[in-house]
């Protein structure tokens, strides 16, 4: 592979694989706050936010950040009290105890208007509109991914305006320059030195998962996976280690633990398993460090693959595509090569292709639960010899076709459910 290649792909996973503090959709929306309020240069007497179904989808159950508390109106707060925009994802990284206090009395004392935004195709879109006492005002808007800034003006005056179109989806315009085969050739042959930066997300990812059974998070099932029942009716295996520790990243990251992860795509549970199961099965496998860290590249590469053709959000849930990636990964640890990285993805997409997604909240461990579980399934599959053929379901000889089939599903076909889970879930007394 050229090198003139390799940096591209290289500057894509640079922008796709990003720490992150929190749940991303309250957090993208905390950032657009937090740059609103740098605009208008001193603290709003009002906030207005106009949201995308699928940001409100995503933000109305998750825990927000050493807050205790859940939803938008405190994310939003704190992107006013303390956000800064420079830290991007980690916009809320400086929210102690004495901000998410001063945020409380924000949301008693100042007018926060949330509403959903009609009109509008881009399922990623945040608008802010705030507004000090003397009546100066200042708009920013986010669209297409979560830290793409494509409005910020000052009292109707415009101080930036770009496409809404991102770096990554400019990379996808032309998506034949990226193949499953290309991704498999990159993070096998590039050299070492290149790629290594990829081993950060084992080092967050790890810690959040570890962070996890020094507290009581979510719904605790990684916790329960390593007590005595939980070993007596799973076992104490490399696939019950790979489910636990996934799940304890998950749960501490749902209900709001201070740590960042790192992100795949604009999410971090995605970037968590992307990460985790490869890095579990590797160092319980006594892969080398080489092969861990191609492998991490794998997984990663290939969810940003997927995840490009799919969308920044879909009412396809995201561990569909970060288990498939991890599931090339393990894949990869336990030997195979191209062909069975390719059954892989087939075996991950017959199983995984209907599970939707009803917004983040702390049972999402309990999916990606799920998907780690079939990704492990998938490879040992895929190195057996053991493939879904195209005669079954949306499987298609050409790996690359499988994959389109499956987020063609995801972006297309599942937008009258994205619409129906959303209804359901803001119709609840």
């Amino acid at each position: 592979m050229l090198k003139e290649e390799r940096e591209r792909i290289i500057s894509l996973v640079k922008r796709e694989v990003v720490p992150a503090v929190g749940c991303t959709e309250p957090i993208a929306v905390a950032l657009c706050v937090a740059k609103a309020v740098e605009t208008l240069g001193c603290q709003p007497e009002s906030i207005k936010v106009y949201l995308s179904a699928n940001i409100l989808k995503n933000a109305m159950g998750v825990g927000i950040p050493n807050t205790g508390m859940i939803g938008l109106p405190i994310a939003i707060a704190l992107g006013a009290i303390c956000g800064k925009s420079d830290y991007q994802l980690e916009v809320l990284k400086d929210a102690d105890a004495v901000a998410v206090e001063q945020g409380k009395t924000y949301l008693a004392n100042h007018k926060i208007d949330i509403q959903r935004k009609h009109g509008i195709t881009d399922k990623l879109y945040i608008e802010v509109v705030v507004c000090a006492h003397d009546g100066t005002t200042a708009r920013t808007v986010i669209s297409g991914s979560h830290t793409n800034f494509v409005l910020v003006e000052k009292d109707g005056k415009i101080m930036v305006e770009r496409s809404t179109k991102t770096e990554a989806e400019d990379d996808c315009s032309d998506d034949s320059w990226l193949s499953l085969r290309k991704v498999y050739e990159f993070a096998t042959t590039a050299p070492l030195e290149e790629i290594d930066f990829i081993n950060e997300s084992r080092r967050l990812n790890e810690a959040a998962a570890e962070r996890s059974l020094h507290g009581n998070y979510g719904h605790m099932l990684g916790k329960t996976l390593t007590r005595p029942m939980g070993k007596g009716i799973m076992g104490d295996s490399i696939f019950s280690h790979i489910i636990s520790t996934t799940a304890c990243a998950c749960d501490a990251r749902m209900a709001g633990a201070m740590i960042p992860v790192m992100s795949n795509s604009g999410s971090g549970n995605q970037g968590i398993c992307a990460t985790l199961p490869v890095v579990v099965y590797a160092e319980e496998n006594h892969n080398t460090d080489e092969e861990l860290t191609r492998a991490l590249m794998l997984s990663h590469l290939t969810a940003i693959y997927i995840k490009q053709s799919l969308g920044t959000l879909s009412a396809l849930c995201g561990c569909v595509v970060a288990s498939t990636g991890s599931s090339c990964g393990i894949t990869y640890l336990m030997g195979g090569g191209y062909e069975e990285i390719c059954a892989s993805v087939k075996n991950m997409i017959a199983n995984l292709s209907g599970m939707i997604c009803d917004g983040a909240k702390p049972s999402c461990t309990l999916k990606l639960a799920s998907g780690v579980s079939t990704a492990v399934l998938s490879a040992m599959l895929a190195v057996s010899g053991e493939c879904v053929s195209s005669t079954e379901g949306i499987i298609d000889d050409d790996v690359d076709r499988s994959i389109h089939n499956l987020t063609k599903i995801g972006k297309d076909a599942m937008n009258e459910t994205d619409r129906c889970v959303l209804d359901i879930m803001t119709s609840k007394n």
